[in-house]
C-alpha cells in the first residue's frame, strides 16, 4: 500500500514551511494535495476496516470474498436538513470550510446561489437543499447561530462530465464503503422532491440514507444553470 506524503508536517504549517505553495495557499488545509490525500485517508480507513474483519480467504471462500469485494461501492454520506445523503466519492473533488458566495446578478433562481472562489477559480454555488425539496427544522432553526453547527458545516466540491459545482452540507459524515447488494428500494413514504432524485436507500448507524441519482441530480442542475 503506498504511503501518503504527509507535506504538510514537512514543510508545511507543521513543519520547516519551506513549500513554495505556501504562499499561495496560507495554510495547507487550503492546498488541494491536503485535500486529496484527506480523502485518500478516509476511503483506505474504510477498506482497512473491512480487511481485518474478513478471515483469512480460501478455495471457494476466497473466490466468494474477492466478488464480494468487487460488489463494494464508496459513498460520500453527508446531510443536508434532516435528511442523510449519498453520492459516489468519485464525484468528490474537494471538502472545504464554508466561503463567501457572491450572488450572479439579474437571476432569481433558488437553486443556483452563485460564485465562490476555489483556489483562484470562480466556481458555480448551489443548493441542494432547495432542489430537493428540504426544509430546516425548528430545531435547525434555534441552533443556526449556534457555534457548533457553523463548525459541521462543509462546502463540497464535485466534478461531473467536467463541470465542478459546489453546494453546502450540514454535517459531512466521510467515505462508506457498501455492497450494492444491500441497497434497498425507495419506499413510496418518500413524497418530497428528494425521493425523486434518490434511486436506492441504504441503512447506516440506524438512519436511512438516500443514495443520490447522479445522472438525474446533475443533468436537472445543468438545466438550472443554463
Amino acid at each position: 500500500m503506498t504511503q501518503i506524503d504527509d507535506c504538510w508536517n514537512r514543510i508545511g504549517v507543521r513543519g520547516d514551511a519551506s513549500c513554495e505553495q505556501l504562499t499561495l495557499h496560507i495554510d495547507c488545509r487550503n492546498c488541494p494535495v491536503h485535500a486529496r490525500a484527506a480523502a485518500e485517508l478516509l476511503d483506505r480507513l474504510q477498506i482497512d476496516d473491512i480487511g481485518d474483519n474478513l478471515p483469512e480467504p480460501a478455495g471457494e471462500n476466497a473466490e466468494k470474498q474477492s466478488q464480494s469485494a468487487a460488489d463494494l461501492r464508496s459513498l460520500l454520506l453527508f446531510r443536508i436538513g434532516e435528511e442523510w445523503l449519498a453520492l459516489p466519492t468519485a464525484l468528490l473533488e474537494e471538502i472545504t470550510e464554508q466561503r463567501a458566495i457572491h450572488r450572479l446578478p439579474h437571476r432569481q433562481n433558488a437553486v443556483v446561489l452563485g460564485i465562490t472562489n476555489i483556489r483562484g477559480a470562480l466556481v458555480t454555488c448551489v443548493s441542494l437543499a432547495a432542489m430537493l425539496g428540504i426544509g430546516i427544522s425548528n430545531g435547525e432553526k434555534r441552533n443556526e447561530g449556534n457555534e457548533r453547527h457553523e463548525q459541521l458545516r462543509r462546502l463540497l466540491i464535485v466534478r461531473h462530465n467536467g463541470q465542478t459545482t459546489a453546494f453546502t452540507a450540514d454535517e459531512v459524515h466521510g467515505t462508506l464503503r457498501v455492497a450494492a447488494s444491500a441497497w434497498q428500494a425507495v419506499p413510496t413514504t418518500l413524497t418530497h422532491a428528494v425521493g425523486h432524485f434518490t434511486h436506492a436507500v441504504i441503512h447506516w448507524n440506524g438512519r436511512s440514507v438516500g443514495l443520490l441519482d447522479q445522472g438525474l441530480l446533475f443533468h436537472t442542475l445543468d438545466r438550472s444553470l443554463a
